[in-house]
């Protein structure tokens, strides 16, 4: 049997997603707060959403990479099988987090975040079932989550992806009707979830906005594109990409623009085109002038899902804990504080779960359905 491919770099590549988004949310939990703070510049304000997008690209390119060499290998794609990878991938850490947030934080002062009450018992039923329906993205629209936990609205995203997404590698020729039900599902979905709730006209819009605007699945699809290139070896195509003064060039434009706090709204977010093309060098070129390859690097990269994940519960405890013990003290040396013990604590949490949690269901789920 050929072997499968292995791509360098992708945990790298999560390690930044991931750093991007925990630097995001300090920032807005210290606004929260009345902490002093950044969350006002254009560069914190969407380097949550930036984070986001970049997992969106790796994971489009990740997955379409494996259900193309699956097809390739064996002649069609086990959804089955696709699906139960997923569930002992995604869903243990998910649940638990959820869990957490609403049985669990509330009852310890150290969680106390501003907002929160009123999450945790209007409209309670409805949350819930969307939560364990695995619709985060639905709940977090339509009813709003408690802190701790409304980061998991993009595994929502990605969830409906992963619905999508082997059916048109399996059927490539009926791709358009099953793009056309998806579509059709996910729209009768948000529009049944606004009518219950029956809000004014511009609460309503400001809901499908919201909706539209985290629904990425075009981001997720564009890494999925980048897969095809590599899988099908176009080579005049790849060539053009891996180009050394293209590289540079393109790595200088898309710095400029993050610091400079530009940002682009649309179909297909300029952002992404730049983490497709950094994605498909760090990965599959050679001569890639960016290596990802360190220890340290690799480690959060690993652990990137229980960092996503547990974050936001562990930068509110710190904030908290800081504010307990030295209510006055905001100076420098506080925020150095506040980033080491948050990040810390992050990366020592996600170590824990990833160790004792994760990779015992991981090895279970290699063994019995491949990886």
């Amino acid at each position: 049997m050929e072997k499968k491919r292995y791509f360098p770099n992708l945990n790298g590549i999560r390690c930044i997603a991931a750093l991007l988004v925990i630097f995001h949310h300090l920032e807005q939990a210290k606004h929260a707060l009345g902490i002093a703070n950044l969350y006002e510049s254009p560069i914190i304000q969407h380097a949550g959403r930036l984070g986001v997008g970049l997992f969106f690209v790796l994971s489009g390119f990740l997955i379409t990479y494996l259900l193309l060499e699956e097809r390739g290998l064996f002649g069609n794609v086990d959804t089955k099988k696709f699906y139960l990878r997923r569930i002992f991938r995604i869903w243990p850490i998910y649940f638990l987090i959820i869990g957490l947030s609403f049985f669990v934080f509330p009852h310890f002062s150290i969680f106390d975040y501003p907002g929160t009450e009123e999450k945790l018992h209007v409209n309670l039923a409805e949350r819930l079932t969307l939560l364990i329906l695995v619709l985060p993205n639905y709940a977090f629209v339509l009813y709003d989550l408690p802190y701790w936990c409304a980061q998991t609205w993009s595994i929502g995203v990605e969830e409906q992806f992963y619905y999508l997404w082997p059916w048109l590698i399996k059927y490539p020729k009926r791709r358009i009707p099953i793009i056309l039900f998806f579509l059709a599902l996910t729209a009768g979905l948000l529009f049944l979830g606004i009518h219950f709730i029956n809000p004014s006209e511009e609460i309503k819009e400001a809901m499908i906005s919201t909706f539209l605007g985290q629904f990425r699945i075009q981001t997720m699809a564009l890494g999925g594109f980048c897969a095809w290139l590599v899988y099908k070896n176009k080579t005049r195509v790849l060539e053009v990409i891996f180009r050394k003064d293209l590289q540079i060039a393109a790595y200088l434009v898309l710095i400029a623009l993050f610091f400079s706090g530009v940002h682009f709204t649309g179909f297909l977010e300029v952002y992404a085109v730049f983490f497709a093309f950094f994605v498909l060098n760090v990965s599959c070129n050679p001569n890639t002038i960016i290596s990802l390859a360190n220890p340290i690097i690799d480690h959060l990269g690993k652990i990137s899902y229980g960092l996503y994940l547990y974050h936001v519960a562990v930068i509110v405890v710190v904030i908290n804990l800081l504010t307990a013990y030295s209510p006055k003290w905001e100076g420098p040396v506080y925020q150095i504080a506040l980033y080491s013990l948050s990040v810390a604590g992050s990366v020592l949490v996600a170590s824990l779960s990833y160790s004792y949690f994760e990779k015992p269901l991981l090895a279970f789920k290699d063994r019995k359905f491949g990886r």
